[in-house]
């Protein structure tokens, strides 16, 4: 079952940068609201597996898509398979521009 993060736990975090953030949404969604969470690194999903080997088991991850749906579940699987920390935005980044707004 994946791990959730709130907006708000991921912005604490980021803030003490203690997570690293992968924004893992669909290139056709990436492309049409390129905007995503500061700092966050673009990964494709598709090609989870060619990428995931060269992310760091030093640090927690967090992964985004639009809403923290199918997308980031299938990728919290490849990861957490490699052994990796992985925490999905609860909402995705939908739920993180609501929270931004406040």
């Amino acid at each position: 079952m994946p791990y959730f993060i709130s907006p708000l736990e991921l912005e604490q975090q980021i803030s003490a940068d203690t997570i690293t953030v992968l924004d893992v949404r669909r290139i056709e969604d990436q492309q049409a609201s390129p905007s995503g969470i500061k700092n966050a690194d673009w990964y494709p999903p598709e090609d989870v597996n060619l990428w995931a080997d060269g992310l760091s088991k030093e640090k927690p991850v967090a992964i985004y898509c639009v809403r923290g749906g199918s997308v980031s579940s299938s990728v919290y699987t490849a990861l957490t398979a490699r052994g990796l920390k992985v925490r999905i935005l609860e909402g995705g980044l939908a739920a993180w521009e609501t929270h931004a707004k406040r």
